[in-house]
């Protein structure tokens, strides 16, 4: 990826990673599972379902080290099945 998170960011830093995907009540777990792995931590993130019921958006803070971290935990994010896009 060419970004320019080491030039805009100074770490390490609290990035607000925004998590839609298919509505189910196991995907917040699914989704801290794989954070675990890259940025251990306790994660408690904010739920917000569509407006008709399909997906879920979750808000979560992680805690970031360096540009190869961010590009690390996006591409595990959207790797997963149940995770349709992550900003």
């Amino acid at each position: 990826m060419k970004t320019k998170f080491d030039e805009l960011l100074e770490f390490p830093t609290v990035l607000n990673f925004k998590v839609m995907g298919v509505a189910s009540d196991d995907l917040p777990d699914i989704v801290i599972a794989e954070l675990q792995k890259h940025a251990p931590g306790d994660y408690s993130p904010t739920i917000k379902p569509s407006s008709k019921g399909n997906y879920h958006s979750l808000s979560i803070p992680v805690t970031v080290t360096s540009k190869d971290h961010i590009e690390t935990i996006y591409k595990t994010l959207t790797a997963l099945e149940q995770v349709r896009y992550v900003l």
